[in-house]
């Protein structure tokens, strides 16, 4: 088996290809933008779907959808998008539909800098969106775990039917290894 040499946001899409999640929606937003972009380019070689929303709040609904027909769906955001997408992790929360969602935190209130940051803990271990619910969350500290807790994230959340929060950081979105 040979090596490739992949950042941290194309191993985490990578390893949702081969995971089995054939949707994938999102909105460009830095440091995550490296996660559509190759979803756009291997979707379409798996006879996956990628579509490009019109917000953030399209997107989470739109996996919302995808999950509610028993398929595996993800999408990505930074820490400005995923506030965005808070209602509709609840609303998936409260159909316990299972997806997964990508978050390459960075620093700062909304409109703040693109720095790396784990400003999102919060937001992530206490329940993001309205309602009294939990994701499960799985934290990487490195670009081998990054691959390896998205296939643990999407395995998770069909088991336990709620969806999975990756929260990862712009540093570790934009290493190599």
């Amino acid at each position: 088996m040979s090596l490739t040499l992949m950042k941290g946001s194309e191993a985490i899409a990578e390893a949702a290809i081969r995971a089995g999640a054939r949707f994938f929606f999102g909105y460009p937003i830095t440091p995550q933008t490296e996660i559509p972009e190759y979803m756009s380019a291997r979707m379409p070689e798996i006879g996956g779907c990628f579509l490009q929303a019109e917000s953030e709040i399209a997107a989470i609904n739109m996996v919302y959808g995808v999950a509610s027909t028993g398929k595996l769906a993800m999408t990505s955001s930074s820490s400005p998008g995923i506030a965005l997408k808070c209602e509709g992790i609840s609303y998936l929360a409260g159909a316990d539909l299972p997806a997964v969602i990508v978050n390459v935190q960075r620093g700062g209130p909304g409109l703040g800098g693109i720095q790396p940051s784990q400003s999102d803990y919060f937001l992530a271990t206490r329940g993001p969106g309205h309602g009294d619910f939990h994701v499960l969350v799985l934290a990487p500290a490195s670009v081998q775990e990054m691959a390896d807790l998205t296939g643990k994230a999407f395995d998770l959340a069909e088991k336990y039917r709620m969806p999975a929060l990756i929260l990862a950081d712009g540093m570790l979105g934009q290493m190599m290894d």
